[in-house]
């Protein structure tokens, strides 16, 4: 039961940690999303947007965290 309770403390911690940056970020938003080399195609009726360089950036910050984790755990 123990390492149930590390992990709900720690997605709690991480909870918190994510609610605290969106509250500072405001209406401006996250940087992540408006990157070069984001995927944008207007056409008359329609706006298709596929965000791959900020999900590789995303992938790897995630990446490294959950290492990070998976090693302090052990």
């Amino acid at each position: 039961m123990q390492d149930v309770g590390k992990l709900l403390i720690f997605s709690g911690l991480i909870m918190l940690v994510i609610g605290i940056v969106l509250y500072f970020v405001g209406k401006e938003g996250l940087p992540l999303g408006h990157m070069p080399g984001d995927i944008v195609i207007r056409k008359k009726n329609m706006v298709f947007f596929f965000p791959i360089v900020s999900m590789l950036i995303l992938s790897v910050i995630l990446t490294v965290v959950l290492n990070l984790l998976g090693r302090w755990f052990r």
